[in-house]
């Protein structure tokens, strides 16, 4: 049993990234390894010892990109977390589990009808779980929503920490969407930490055609071979040469011009723009990824397409057990999509993956 510490380590945002209106003077933001107590856990509460955490693009939004967090730094970051319950409710102990990004409260109207997902009292580690995140050593969490992982199968524990988030995320997303066996999909930006599982969830869940959008070659390359059918390079192209793409392939392969269900998963303003324009007759545009770009949108059309817009954010926790079932079946791939690092490195991954997006999600491995 792993020993129960009296402090936990971790590494703090200190002060997120800011820029001065005025003069454009940018004050780099600042990570600093601290030991904070270990609080007094309640009854229902327990403490995990972490294996790993992604590093997700939420993170880097709030470190770099003026992204809010509801508790104001200091604070730790980190919300795509797995390890083992050291403490706390003694039926978690010993078990290894991956703590769900969001956390309802299980008590308001929302939760009681079906959308927790979207809580108001929503507790998410690295942002509204107090001070707390997944870049330490151990975390308190309340133990009502934890994922047993029973049997790893050889899996090293800290890969499953991108199961939070990066691959329930996108399932959540495809229940918004109501993906159904022989169904048609786009997923703009396939080849994103979010995106590669949207892909492989949507032909999990039984989808014809998934279609991949993205600017990695190299990436989409590999996309086609978990998930996507068919896919298109973005590279240099706006919305209209896409759309002509896209409508090209849909005349060759035999394909509807109606009923697409259009995820987008960039949150970027061309990713947005590219999913407006493929919105069609019938069709659902579901917004996963987040951004703060404005962008426009006639939206008379959607009256004359019959066709919706649909926001999801983050999954509900009881969701969490399929999505483990299909990784462990093989339905679902995360070894091709994960690599480890030491967490002290965290400050030069977070400048590298703030630069340009890693091949592979980065989790990162306590070595304090």
């Amino acid at each position: 049993m792993a020993k129960v510490p009296d402090m936990i380590q971790t590494w703090q945002m200190v002060q997120p990234t800011t820029r001065d209106r005025e003069t454009g003077e940018v004050t780099p933001g600042k990570l600093e390894k601290k030991e904070i107590p270990v609080p007094e856990l309640a009854p229902e509460d327990v403490l995990v010892e972490i294996a790993g955490c992604g590093v997700c693009h939420t993170d880097l939004g709030f470190f770099y990109d003026g992204v809010p967090n509801v508790n104001k730094p200091p604070l730790t970051l980190g919300h795509e977390i797995s390890g083992t319950v050291v403490a706390g409710d003694e039926s978690w102990i010993g078990k290894e589990v991956i703590i769900p990004a969001v956390m309802p409260c299980r008590k308001c109207y929302l939760c009681k009808t079906g959308r927790g997902n979207r809580c108001l009292n929503q507790k998410m580690p690295g942002n509204s779980l107090g001070i707390y995140g997944g870049f330490s050593s151990h975390i308190p969490v309340p133990s009502l929503d934890l994922c047993e992982i029973k049997d790893r199968q050889g899996i090293p524990l800290s890969h499953f920490a991108v199961i939070a988030d990066a691959a329930t995320t996108p399932y959540q997303a495809a229940k918004r969407a109501d993906i159904q066996p022989g169904d048609n999909v786009v997923v703009i930006g396939i080849t994103g930490g979010v995106g590669q599982y949207q892909g492989q969830l949507a032909k999990a869940l039984g989808a014809k055609t998934v279609i991949g959008i993205a600017r990695s070659q190299e990436k989409l390359d590999r996309a086609l071979k978990f998930g996507a059918d068919l896919v298109i390079n973005s590279t240099d192209k706006n919305e209209k040469d896409i759309s002509k793409e896209f409508r090209n392939i849909c005349k060759e392969q035999a394909l509807p011009n109606f009923g697409w269900k259009i995820f987008e998963v960039t949150g970027t303003k061309p990713g947005q723009n590219i999913a407006l324009s493929l919105l069609g007759f019938t069709g659902k545009l579901i917004v996963v990824g987040f951004g703060l770009a404005k962008t426009e949108y006639a939206i008379g059309r959607l009256m004359a397409f019959d066709a919706e817009i649909i926001g999801t954010w983050g999954c509900l926790p009881e969701y969490y057990p399929a999505v483990l079932d299909m990784v462990l079946n093989n339905k679902i791939n995360i070894e091709e999509f994960v690599q480890t690092r030491p967490m002290s490195t965290i400050a030069e991954t977070f400048e590298e993956a703030h630069k340009v997006p890693p091949m592979k999600r980065i989790v990162l491995e306590p070595d304090f």
